[in-house]
């Protein structure tokens, strides 16, 4: 008779917000089907997402066989910057906005049941191994160097600048926040002077959106960077050339489909280290997450997470 597998000592963190949302009930879910597996699983609540990154850094540290996130993109980057370059895995039940990292790892990103079936076969297969993004820069005010991992995608330009609104509007809910937010920025659409060196070669370049895919899409499906792979060693960079207000909403559209690459004004360059700098204060996004203002320094980690996925 085949071994029964061994119960797994698990911690499930579930994303504050969703305690308002209608996902609010997922959690809790989670937690339930996962003891009824016979796990021992710490589930942690917290009223915001810094008690819980301080929550969950503890719980890591004590080696469980692996982190478990219950939310979107978000929280997918709060996991992320707790077990790049350890060996706890991070399994993902999607119940987010976005949900990008999900949809890159093959996780059903509407269905929660099938999700957990994903998640319980990758508990007794074990993990998939993918690179993660790691950021460094030095604080303008306070001189201080720091750092933070991403997993899916990084953004500073035109997106970014969306996503700065977006996360300050409080209706709509949903995927239409962003278009609105994104429709808005429009109106005000800019070429950035930008300075990147990739892999120690310095490209100047006017652009409205410089992008880093570590996996295929941000903003809820956008698959920015169609042909990214998550464990190559390499980021797809994708740089807009200045662009007209008709011409981008043209365009646009097809970046859901991934076909927008055809245009003659997107580019898509693979590279391993990657420096931004731009000519006018800009903030970067990874994962969805506000990061800091550029320049940034940005390199893949090849094998810097272990994600209960399914295998590509």
């Amino acid at each position: 008779m085949p071994a029964t597998p061994r119960p797994k000592k698990l911690v499930v963190a579930i994303n504050p917000s969703a305690s308002f949302g209608a996902s609010r009930d997922v959690g809790p879910a989670v937690v339930q089907t996962l003891r009824a597996m016979g796990h021992e699983v710490t589930s942690l609540t917290e009223p915001d997402f810094e008690q819980l990154l301080s929550s969950a850094r503890a719980a890591v540290r004590k080696r469980p066989d692996a982190l478990i996130v219950v939310g979107g993109d978000g929280m997918v980057n709060l996991g992320t910057n707790l077990v790049a370059g350890t060996k706890v895995p991070l399994g993902i039940i999607p119940s987010g906005t976005g949900n990008d990292m999900a949809r890159g790892l093959g996780i059903p990103h509407e269905d929660t049941e099938a999700a957990m079936r994903i998640l319980d076969a990758a508990l007794t297969t074990g993990p998939r191994t993918i690179d993660a993004g790691h950021i460094t820069w030095t604080d303008a005010e306070t001189g201080v160097r720091d750092e933070r991992w991403f997993a899916c995608a990084l953004s500073a330009g035109f997106d970014a600048i969306v996503n700065e609104r977006a996360n300050a509007m409080r209706h709509p809910k949903g995927p239409s926040r962003y278009i609105l937010a994104l429709l808005a920025e429009l109106a005000r659409l800019r070429p950035i002077s930008y300075r990147l060196v990739l892999d120690g070669e310095t490209t100047e370049t006017n652009a409205v959106l410089v992008a880093l895919g570590n996996s295929v899409s941000l903003g809820g499906g956008m698959k920015i960077t169609p042909d990214a792979l998550l464990d190559d060693g390499l980021f797809d960079v994708l740089m807009v050339k200045p662009l007209s207000r008709v011409a981008f909403l043209r365009i646009f559209p097809r970046v859901f489909a991934g076909t927008h690459v055809t245009d003659a004004r997107v580019r898509i360059v693979r590279a391993k280290k990657v420096r931004i700098e731009a000519d006018v204060p800009l903030v970067a996004y990874g994962d969805g997450e506000r990061i800091a203002a550029l320049p940034l320094d940005i390199e893949v980690v090849p094998g810097a997470m272990r994600v209960l996925a399914p295998l590509p």
